[in-house]
């Protein structure tokens, strides 16, 4: 097992970068579509070089209007674009993981999944390419399912080693409708990241592990064994440090 990841924004690396390098931090860099323009391939390559202990490394790609299975080709073009710079970057990095919203929400597209996947389908084939290139892997995350259908469809479809998903334990927590027995049960053999992080189904709170109720006891015992990357999504140092420690108790017992 690849140590754990750190979510973060990489407009916030230069304010958090000495408890970076002192904690030895494996980081999943968030790039928002304003940071992809903002940011040079030089700038990326002095990080590189300013984190001497050779870090791990996951890309989280930016979401906010974008949409793979957009209907509007025009909406689908922009997302295409943006998911390029994001490729553009990891060549540079070269990530464990990517990941990526789905855009899926089930009222927006009236239910018809169909015409989601359909547009997903052809956005998700030209990156499963270049992913497989880069020898890194292609990761979709739950945000508002309140069940993994979609999520399985997709997977089924591309039927590809290089594409999986990202399970997001505080958005099963505050959306979701099935189990998470259920849930794992219908998608674990294509998950390949956890995103760890608390709330008490009130809102997404990224707390630390063990500070809502999200079961962990299960997820950890349902994963006995696998390999994923597990990266903690808390918005302050101290929810980080409490989340590293809780964390040992599910996988210092592997």
């Amino acid at each position: 097992m690849i140590a754990p990841h750190i979510h973060m924004p990489y407009h916030m690396i230069g304010h958090y970068l000495s408890f970076i390098i002192e904690h030895r931090i494996n980081l999943e860099l968030y790039f928002s579509s304003n940071t992809l323009d903002e940011t040079d391939y030089s700038e990326i390559e002095k990080l590189l070089e300013t984190l001497t202990y050779n870090p791990s490394f996951t890309i989280h790609a930016p979401f906010m209007d974008l949409s793979p299975g957009a209907v509007d080709s025009k909406i689908r073009a922009i997302t295409i674009e943006r998911f390029n710079q994001v490729f553009s970057f990891a060549e540079i990095i070269k990530p464990e993981v990517i990941v990526f919203h789905s855009g899926y929400e089930k009222w927006k597209y009236a239910l018809k999944v169909d015409v989601w996947l359909e547009n997903s389908l052809k956005t998700w084939k030209e990156f499963i390419k270049r992913a497989e290139e880069l020898n890194t892997k292609i990761a979709i995350e739950n945000i508002f399912e309140d069940e993994p259908g979609n999520l399985r469809l997709l997977m089924e479809n591309l039927g590809s080693e290089f594409f999986g998903l990202c399970f997001d334990t505080g958005h099963f927590n505050l959306f979701s409708k099935t189990s998470l027995k259920e849930w794992l049960n219908q998608t674990k053999d294509y998950i390949f990241e956890f995103h760890l992080h608390d709330n008490n189904r009130t809102s997404d709170a990224h707390l630390a592990i063990g500070e809502g109720n999200f079961d962990f006891d299960t997820l950890f015992y349902e994963f006995k064994g696998n390999n994923v990357v597990y990266t903690i999504e808390g918005h302050t140092e101290q929810d980080v440090l409490k989340s590293l420690e809780r964390l040992k108790k599910y996988t210092e017992t592997k």
